[in-house]
């Protein structure tokens, strides 16, 4: 009966190894269809715009030129030519004609005068 068992699990054995083979194929398979799948809905997102992040607070009774620099995207040491480029670049995504707001509009302005040196007493119009 000893024969019979050795030679039971011999057999046995050599059919666990195909058996455990198969398996591992299918499960790389599955692993590499999942893969795929998952880099494909990857590549298909929406793609999110690298936006600067602009100044997100309440504007000061006086501006200065720190809060001028923050509200064009700037640095306060910026040549004229930069200030006046981002002034014009603020200015189209906020004017009132499209649809942005005469204070907004205004604060930009101001910005703009303060970096370029002509600041005014009196401050914004509103």
């Amino acid at each position: 009966m000893s024969a019979y068992n050795s030679s039971n699990s011999e057999q046995s054995s050599d059919m666990a190894a195909p058996l455990v083979a198969g398996l591992c194929v299918a499960a790389t398979a599955l692993a590499g269809r999942y893969g795929i799948q998952a880099w494909q809905a990857f590549k298909a997102r929406p793609p999110r715009p690298r936006m600067r992040r602009f100044y997100e607070g309440g504007f000061q009774p006086t501006m200065t030129r720190r809060e001028a620099a923050l509200i064009l995207g700037v640095r306060e040491s910026t040549v004229i030519e930069k200030v006046r480029e981002a002034h014009r670049k603020v200015m189209i995504a906020n004017h009132p004609d499209a649809g942005g707001s005469h204070y907004l509009a205004s604060k930009i302005n101001e910005a703009k005068d303060v970096m370029l040196g002509k600041t005014k007493n009196s401050g914004s119009a509103f």
